[in-house]
Formats: structure tokens, C-alpha cells, sequence
């Protein structure tokens, strides 16, 4: 099962592999709170400055992270992430990011990229 969390929650067993997806890693957590780091995965500096400034709306957040994607090499990224997910078999994996809730969070984007739903 493919599950998305805040990086700073607390580590639990059900986590399975824990990715994280962020652009830069966050600032006071150690590395063994993830297995994986796909960086290139984070929305670009520019679109995260423009969100977090209020300049966008999440719709517009959305919108500009999927043409990221046909702009960079995600699709590459996306399988790599598929692989991590077919790895793990039948443990979880949880895609971790800095933002505290997954409604607007590129996690959640990713998840609805891998899931399909």
C-alpha cells in the first residue's frame, strides 16, 4: 500500500519503506528517516517559493507541478518509484515530504500518479 506523511511525524512500523520527495532535504532530520530520497521528484524552488508566498492558488500549484513533469525527466523518477513500490512487495511504502498535511502537498499528487485514483 502506497501511504504519504509528514517527515516530521513520528517513524512507525506500518511506514514500510519510507521515500522522501522533497527538493532539499529538511533541515534537522537525521537520514535514517529515509530509505530513499528522490529530490528531483520536489517541485522546483521557484514553484515552492510562488506557493508558499500565497502568489498561487493550489489549483494553479497543481497545474504548474504537472508541467513539470512533461518539461523534466519525472517520468524516469516515476519508475524509479515504481520500483521501489513493486520491491517492497507486500510491506508499505510512504512517500515523505516537509508539508504537514497531504491535501495540498505534491505527496499526494504523486500518490494519485502511482495509484491512479
Amino acid at each position: 500500500m502506497l501511504k504519504t506523511k509528514s517527515v516530521y511525524d513520528q517513524p512507525d512500523d506500518s511506514d514500510g519503506v519510507r521515500v522522501l520527495v522533497t527538493r532539499y532535504w529538511p533541515r534537522g532530520v537525521k537520514k535514517e528517516k529515509a530509505a530513499y530520497w528522490l529530490k528531483d521528484l520536489g517541485p522546483t524552488p521557484a514553484l515552492i517559493k510562488d506557493w508558499k508566498a500565497g502568489k498561487i492558488s493550489w489549483g494553479d500549484f497543481k497545474e504548474r507541478y504537472e508541467a513539470e513533469w512533461r518539461e523534466g525527466d519525472k517520468d524516469r523518477l516515476l519508475e524509479e518509484l515504481e520500483g521501489i513500490v513493486k520491491k517492497a512487495g507486500k510491506n508499505n511504502v510512504t512517500l515523505l515530504c516537509t508539508c504537514r498535511e497531504e491535501a495540498e502537498c505534491h505527496r499526494g499528487i504523486l500518490r494519485e500518479k502511482l495509484t491512479g485514483c
